[in-house]
């Protein structure tokens, strides 16, 4: 006889998983170091990055800033930049890749109405979605039609962050009757959308980087997340504050790079090379050159971190305000981020750059994979110049001209 069973016992409640800031960092440092492991491999390999995707998923970071009750960590968003930073030092595609992710989970929240807003951000933590794509303006754009069967979809995009790994697609579309930009979020599992790689960048191999053509794709309701017009008639200062909160996500991805080049060199200069030799080489710490180099590039990497705290202050100060920002208070926001994005390229660019003079030809030992920093900086401030950011800042200074509304690549 087999003996009888023990009564069940109902199970204790479960605790709530830690939601705070610094449980989130611990994560991210976690996903970070795990990614560090074979980064040089996987940047070589340059495959879609979807063993990433599942790394961040299961740690819990694709859901990181949406509402605890909808499944998500409930993080705000100087938490989630601090997430993308830890990545980036890593890996600089997969902190593109997940900051871009962030933005465009959430551009409902600035876009759409609330309704419309509450479902997407409902349904994106729930089923956990990856975004791709981007609202920048291109040549030719996408157009939104209205047919006998509805609302349709077409034109090319190319090269939008994330689409080949996407569950969810962000596009900005131009209205076929009045011209007015649109974001618009589609499934590219739907017929008439098709995705291809795009195989021949020399950075950011693994952002998920591609094209996407749509073929009168139908478009429903609330897939038209709201405008996407720069008119200050339509366009109220809390919309508008997309822009740069959007925008610190490339500053954090920068510094983050920056950073991760300096601890990675600076690792190689202490262990890389052999005790017995009798002088100096190069890269060595006993260098004077090497000392200075390092002197410059840490103060010149700490000066934009802290412009970045000072814009995160100000974009923090701007969500707060509400519909009670003001277009004024908005301008002040959007020319510290530019000055933010100005350092941090400067910063990134130099860094990735003399760091490979610091250790000097076995920089370009593709074992090492030191080169992977400065391709992907390069190749992300191709994307993102800054050039015109300091007009901007330089007209906002002088004239007092508000810069304009200018949504991240």
């Amino acid at each position: 006889m087999c003996p009888a069973a023990a009564p069940s016992r109902p199970a204790p409640p479960a605790e709530p998983a830690p939601t705070g800031r610094a449980h989130w960092l611990r994560v991210a440092r976690e996903a970070a170091d795990d990614l560090a492991t074979d980064t040089v491999v996987r940047e070589q390999a340059g495959k879609a990055p979807l063993d990433e995707v599942s790394r961040l998923r299961e740690a819990g970071l694709l859901t990181l800033p949406a509402p605890a009750g909808s499944g998500g960590g409930s993080a705000d968003w100087a938490t989630a930049y601090a997430v993308v930073r830890e990545i980036s030092t890593a890996d600089g595609a997969i902190g593109q890749l997940l900051g871009s992710h962030y933005f465009l989970s959430w551009s409902a929240r600035f876009f759409a109405d609330p309704g419309v807003a509450r479902r997407t951000a409902e349904r994106s933590a729930a089923e956990q979605w990856c975004w791709g794509g981007g609202f920048a303006p291109q040549e030719p754009p996408l157009t939104l039609s209205r047919t006998s069967r509805g609302l349709v979809l077409g034109g090319r995009q190319s090269y939008p962050t994330g689409v080949l790994v996407a569950d969810r697609v962000a596009v900005r579309a131009v209205r076929g009757d009045t011209g007015e930009p649109l974001a618009v979020v589609v499934d590219p599992a739907r017929p008439g959308v098709v995705v291809d790689a795009a195989g021949d960048t020399f950075g950011q191999r693994l952002a998920a980087g591609g094209s996407v053509e749509f073929d009168d794709v139908p478009v429903g309701g609330d897939d038209i997340l709201g405008s996407l017009s720069a008119d200050e008639d339509h366009l109220v200062p809390r919309a508008a504050l997309a822009a740069p909160v959007g925008r610190l996500f490339s500053v954090q991805l920068l510094l983050g790079m920056a950073e991760g080049v300096l601890a990675e060199v600076r690792e190689y200069s202490r262990t890389g090379h052999r005790p017995w030799q009798p002088v100096p080489s190069a890269g060595s710490p006993d260098d004077p050159q090497v000392l200075t180099a390092y002197g410059e590039l840490t103060v010149l990497t700490r000066s934009a971190s802290a412009l970045c705290d000072q814009a995160l202050d100000s974009v923090r100060h701007g969500l707060e305000r509400g519909e009670e920002l003001t277009y004024d208070e908005y301008a002040d926001v959007s020319a510290l981020v530019s000055m933010a994005e100005t350092a941090a390229s400067r910063a990134a660019q130099e860094s990735t750059t003399r760091a490979l003079d610091i250790i000097g030809p076995r920089s370009a030992s593709a074992r090492l994979g030191f080169d992977r920093f400065w391709r992907n900086t390069r190749t992300h401030t191709l994307y993102e110049p800054v050039t015109h950011r300091l007009r901007d800042v330089g007209d906002y200074f002088l004239n007092g001209a508000h810069p304009p509304f200018v949504l991240p690549a």
